[in-house]
């Protein structure tokens, strides 16, 4: 089964992090946004930098987090 955005991604990014990153132009929770390669790229550089930059002081996400994002890439940005 193929990683979703509305079901899978969407909620690893908390109200918060949603919050913060609409201050710096980066749109967490909108699919078009994120569904740009650029964007996610971009994200997922700040998901998995050493050390990571987002979400701001943590807590970082998990290896399992990280996975799925990735694998939400490889499958091609499924809504």
């Amino acid at each position: 089964m193929k990683v979703s955005f509305a079901t899978d991604i969407k909620p690893l990014f908390r109200p918060i992090d949603v919050a913060h990153m609409q201050r710096h132009g980066v749109m967490l929770d909108d699919f078009a946004y994120m569904s740009n390669p650029r964007n996610a790229l971009a994200v997922q550089a700040t998901l998995t930098g050493n050390p990571p930059s987002m979400p701001p002081g943590g807590p970082y996400w998990t290896p399992q987090q990280l996975d799925i994002y990735a694998r939400w890439i490889a499958d091609g940005y499924q809504p």
